[in-house]
């Protein structure tokens, strides 16, 4: 029976990407020692088409560090060949993408609906949010803050217990559509809240003070093509005249030191800021939001993968805030509690300095917004499996992050401002 079981599941996994196949393709990891390894890597990228999990482009690669990216199999040993004969020092974290991208879908809960320690199509996705806020009337409320390039609802859950005038906290999920274990944590969220608020002494304290702002999917288009034609797609769905590349990297379009370092002006690139500041309809859309609401957001917080990171302000230059010192215990404190639960390690600081200088972030955009706590999740893993983190993870993961963000809840609410 269980032959059967995963065999059929095998199954549907292969029928979620229309034809799409990673057959023979691999994903390496180079240490990068020094300048001239940082030329090689520009020279390799120019060669052959390289698509960068880590960092997010070419740019972004820095002397003593590493980077991890994918190759397509025909590609393979030409890349391996380069590496060696250049000297650089290099592994291959992923031998058989093809095998991951099938192996993701490893939950052994049978449900064909929607389920928390599954991966769920927008589809799911969009009926849960209706859905979990019709069962919880008195906690839960649904709204829309705004459509997609592609005309989709951008749908806002409001989570909290009645009350006026409450400090809130923004969490958004989906950024990057191939970062599906995003999404996976919004759900559980919400999840947690209205499943543990009367009986479990701290969410309802927190529920009764604070509410929370929760976008499930950021990035809906893009999302919904990552399962539907290319599962490592990153960016938007927006098309612009006068080239035939599709999207923007919606976390370079902020303003926010918009397109200076670390973000792309061509459209093909992986990390385009966009045609102008704020140009995606996601973007504005969010952006009018927590404009609207800034007097009552005390915190914001945006979650990536992977790389197991605690990020806070500032990516688009190494200047240190004003808040430097608060906003680095604070992180440290959520780490540690994070990693209270299964020692999963997370490395903390400012974007900048602790992975790279990216300008055009929405973190980086909601604290010069006067959101003091603002924070990038990095989520699970630190590259065995990258983007492609099999479900049997989702539920370690996403109860260890409702752990930190338990813990900024009750900070935000000591420390109001």
């Amino acid at each position: 029976m269980l032959t059967l079981l995963i065999l059929i599941s095998v199954g549907l996994a292969s029928a979620h990407h229309s034809g799409e196949h990673f057959e023979g393709e691999k994903v390496f990891r180079v240490s990068i020692q020094d300048e001239k390894q940082v030329h090689l890597m520009h020279v390799l990228a120019n060669q052959v088409e390289v698509d960068f999990w880590k960092p997010d482009s070419v740019s972004q690669i820095r002397p003593e560090s590493k980077t991890d990216f994918r190759v397509k199999a025909h590609q393979v040993d030409e890349v391996e060949h380069f590496l060696e004969e250049k000297g650089l020092t290099h592994e291959v974290l992923i031998h058989d993408l093809n095998k991951l991208v099938t192996n993701q879908f490893d939950s052994l809960i049978r449900s064909s609906g929607h389920s928390y320690e599954k991966y769920n199509s927008w589809e799911k996705i969009e009926a849960w949010t209706g859905q979990i806020a019709a069962e919880n009337p008195k906690l839960v409320s649904r709204s829309v803050i705004g459509t997609t390039f592609e005309g989709r609802s951008l749908y806002l859950l409001k989570v909290g217990k009645a009350g006026s005038n409450k400090p809130a906290i923004f969490i958004d999920c989906g950024f990057h559509a191939r970062e599906w274990i995003s999404p996976a944590f919004c759900q559980w969220f919400v999840r947690e809240a209205v499943r543990t608020y009367g009986t479990e002494i701290q969410i309802t304290n927190i529920l009764d003070k604070l509410d929370f702002y929760v976008l499930p999917v950021f990035n809906i288009d893009g999302y919904v093509y990552s399962w539907t034609k290319s599962r490592m797609w990153r960016k938007t769905r927006s098309t612009i005249s006068g080239t035939s590349c599709v999207g923007t990297d919606p976390n370079r379009n902020f303003d926010a030191g918009w397109c200076e370092i670390g973000a792309s002006s061509s459209p093909c690139a992986e990390t385009y800021c966009g045609p102008t500041v704020e140009s995606e309809k996601e973007t504005k859309a969010l952006v009018n939001f927590i404009r609207k609401n800034l007097n009552s957001i005390k915190a914001y917080v945006t979650i990536h993968s992977y790389s197991q990171l605690l990020l806070f302000p500032y990516s688009k230059n190494y200047a240190l805030t004003k808040d430097h010192v608060e906003l680095n215990n604070l992180a440290k404190a959520m780490v540690k509690e994070l990693e209270a639960l299964y020692n999963t390690k997370y490395t903390y600081g400012p974007g900048a300095t602790t992975i790279y200088p990216a300008a055009g972030g929405s973190d980086d955009w909601a604290y010069d917004q006067g959101i003091k706590y603002s924070f990038t999740f990095e989520l699970r893993d630190t590259g065995r499996y990258g983007f492609l983190l099999p479900e049997s993870q989702i539920r370690p993961t996403c109860e260890e992050t409702v752990l930190a963000i338990k813990y900024l809840s009750n900070y935000v609410l000591e420390h109001l401002y």
